[in-house]
């Protein structure tokens, strides 16, 4: 038989970090970075749609101000559901309601304009996201 190996850790890709509040510290940097990183990127794209096809400058505009509006929504969400202070019921239903409720503004809009403008607008939602990932990608290869 083998002794038992008590006490010991793996140190997995999931195990926790030696220094917590500099993690934290990190999430809410990204947090508060999410609407100016998506108003750099976005306005200039913008603008030159909007010189295009005023509509499609708008709708880009207005996926990007729907996508930070969600992608801050989930980081509550997220806060919540991890802090005790939501069930996870309740978590799962107001997840579905605003995915249904973010997801019907694309659709409203693509069956009273041209089929281009749903790509446009989805493109602005769902790049608060993209640039996210990237920076969280970036924050996790630095250590």
């Amino acid at each position: 038989m083998m002794p038992s190996e008590q006490g010991t850790s793996t140190g997995g890709p999931n195990s926790p970090s030696a220094e917590p509040d500099a993690d934290l510290r990190a999430y809410y940097a990204r947090k508060r970075l999410i609407v100016m990183r998506s108003s750099w990127f976005l306005a200039p794209l913008a603008i030159l749609l909007a010189l295009r096809a005023p509509m499609l400058g708008g709708f880009l505009v207005l996926g990007g101000v729907c996508g930070v509006i969600n992608i801050l929504a989930i980081m509550d969400a997220n806060e919540r559901l991890l802090d005790g202070r939501r069930s996870r019921g309740t978590y799962l239903g107001v997840n579905m309601i605003r995915v249904l409720a973010f997801g019907a503004i694309p659709a409203i809009a693509a069956m009273y304009e041209p089929p281009g403008v749903i790509g446009v607008d989805l493109a602005g939602f769902f790049t608060p996201l993209a640039l996210y990932a990237i920076e969280l990608q970036r924050d996790m290869t630095r250590g």
